[in-house]
């Protein structure tokens, strides 16, 4: 007998889902007004040159082209490293879900699909916005990033942030143990991008938001219809002669 666990149909009515969805949705939407630097309906490149954000940039900037030569490149490859080590945290999370019935199954499955959704929404969003990488407006004369991203490759939202957001909240809908140690490393992904230079601290911020609200809406509205169906599929299975 399996034993089910997450936010399974007895602990979460309908009524509670939608109010989740609803109040991951407003966080999500306000985290990507309150952080959007502009661009909309502009044809050239957004430049963000002052504000709270450029000032944490232009700090962090000073700080790491201070440090051991290289120092930038080791943070950019730590950033990648640290997304790498989440994704496998949630694949070990729902490889142990497995046991534990197909609503813990179809959550690993669609928090998956969440975080690929969160990307593409980032992708989406870098064509509109149209903002210039940091390193390549407030990093001049500062050996900064190892590889500043070339023109075209736009900043906001940040997609490593993105998929660290759904990951991370994936994994707390999956597994609360796994969760708490995945939101900080998702949040070290995102201050990563930013010590590397290739990312305002608003475009990570946002790229979490995103990422984070995508999954939990996707998690929380379809899991129920794929673990039913995955039920189904198994009863079907069982009574076949």
């Amino acid at each position: 007998m399996t034993r089910e666990t997450g936010p399974s149909h007895r602990g979460w009515t309908i009524a509670r889902r939608l109010v989740v969805c609803v109040a991951a949705l407003a966080a999500g939407v306000v985290a990507v007004v309150v952080n959007w630097p502009g661009g909309l309906g502009t044809t050239s490149a957004v430049r963000v040159e002052s504000g709270p954000s450029a000032s944490l940039y232009r700090w962090a900037a000073e700080a790491v082209a201070g440090g051991p030569d290289g120092f930038a490149g080791v943070l950019d490859t730590a950033s990648a490293g640290a997304l790498v080590l989440l994704g496998l945290l949630f694949a070990a999370g729902w490889w142990t879900a497995r046991g534990r019935g197909a609503y813990a199954v179809a959550t690993g499955i669609l928090g998956g699909v969440g975080a690929v959704l969160g990307y593409a929404g980032s992708e989406a969003l870098k064509l509109v916005v149209d903002e210039e990488r940091p390193c390549r407006v407030l990093a001049a004369g500062l050996d900064l990033a190892a590889h500043c991203p070339p023109t075209g490759d736009w900043a906001f939202p940040s997609n490593h942030a993105a998929i660290a957001g759904g990951l991370a909240a994936g994994l707390v809908l999956l597994s609360p143990r796994l969760g708490a140690v995945a939101v900080p490393l998702a949040g070290l992904v995102a201050a990563l991008r930013v010590l590397a230079g290739v990312h305002y601290p608003h475009d990570v911020l946002a790229g979490l938001f995103l990422g984070a609200t995508v999954t939990t809406t996707v998690v929380l509205l379809c899991a129920p219809v794929a673990a039913g169906a995955t039920n189904a599929f198994r009863r079907d299975a069982r009574d076949s002669p």
